[in-house]
């Protein structure tokens, strides 16, 4: 697939401003502060999972609504002193999956805590285990359509305040830095690092790459790739919906996270990338901390010739090399 969003040249100044509804603070506001209502974790138990250098927990935590939510807490084996914690979003239709999968971070030398999806988990990867006890709201079969006219019925609303609370959670436990606690995701988990920056004003940084939920309606306009094309297969029926749909859409729009996160950031993207369009991480990235009275450290990193994996390993070496950097340049 050529490069088919807008030139390099153009997306270095895209900075729409979203379709904001007037109540977006007020309605993540009082969706964490009750979620908040509960202490955070449930159980912490260590698992064998064959690896001698890797030391890994089995971690519940109250998410949206207090419903438990699991993740992988993982640190370097044999290391006492608290460290920097990453925070760690998988993507779309992915779950937390088996807990010697992804040791990149722990490897560099972080506490690492991996999420699982809320009713996800059966598309890719192997599998999860936190199901979505509150999937019946009118809406499509797949996650980016449940309960889709509506936002407190959303899906995301619930997956974002999940993705807040385990902040909080890997803040709580043993051996964390909690001043040192960092998002990181690509596509949708991307996508919620992007809102918990915005949501969280203390995060220490995010790393941010081919974010879902991001600029969304132009996305809807140039692609019908999963899962966007969900929601285009949704309105193809229900016709009538359109409306409903894009006021609901709009209070899980990282453009307008982005605007009010506080953290230094680091982005990725495919130029070519017709799963999320280009276009939205670089309105993200343009208007980032505009409304937080911020000036954070931030810069993206585009590769030309690729889609939806972007830059892959040589990437991540760029988000292990940018983080490290900024740790050494911010001492706690």
């Amino acid at each position: 697939m050529p490069a088919f969003d807008l030139p390099l040249t153009e997306l270095a100044h895209h900075r729409p401003l979203p379709e904001e509804p007037a109540d977006f603070e007020e309605f993540w506001h009082g969706t964490l502060k009750e979620a908040a209502q509960e202490e955070v974790l449930v159980s912490v138990r260590p698992v064998e999972s064959g690896l001698r250098l890797t030391e890994t927990w089995d971690v519940t935590f109250r998410g949206f609504a207090g419903d438990p939510v699991r993740a992988w807490f993982s640190r370097p084996a044999g290391v006492p002193e608290p460290l920097p914690a990453v925070v760690e979003y998988a993507g779309y239709g992915r779950g937390r999956g088996l807990p010697h999968e992804r040791l990149t971070w722990v490897n560099a030398g972080y506490a690492v805590m991996l999420m699982d999806n809320r009713g996800q988990g059966d598309q890719y990867g192997n599998g999860g285990a936190t199901p979505d006890p509150h999937a019946q709201a009118p809406g499509g079969p797949g996650p980016m359509t449940r309960g889709l006219l509506h936002p407190r019925d959303y899906h995301y609303r619930r997956l974002i305040t999940d993705a807040v609370r385990a902040v909080t959670a890997v803040r709580a436990l043993p051996g964390v830095d909690a001043s040192r606690t960092v998002a990181v995701g690509n596509s949708q988990g991307g996508g919620l690092a992007l809102a918990v920056a915005g949501l969280v004003p203390d995060l220490a940084a995010a790393l941010i790459t081919a974010p879902l939920l991001c600029g969304i309606r132009r996305a809807l306009d140039l692609t019908d790739a999963h899962p966007y094309g969900e929601i285009s297969t949704y309105l193809s029926v229900h016709r009538d919906a359109e409306e409903a749909a894009y006021r609901t859409l709009s209070y899980v729009e990282g453009i307008s996270f982005a605007r009010r996160a506080h953290a230094p950031a680091h982005f990725g993207v495919g130029l070519r990338d017709t799963v999320c369009p280009p276009s939205g991480a670089y309105a993200a990235f343009n208007r980032w901390a505009e409304l937080s009275g911020t000036d954070p450290r931030k810069e993206i990193h585009a590769y030309p010739y690729n889609g939806h994996e972007g830059g892959d390993a040589v990437h991540v070496r760029r988000q292990l090399d940018w983080l490290e950097s900024l740790f050494s340049e911010s001492p706690v």
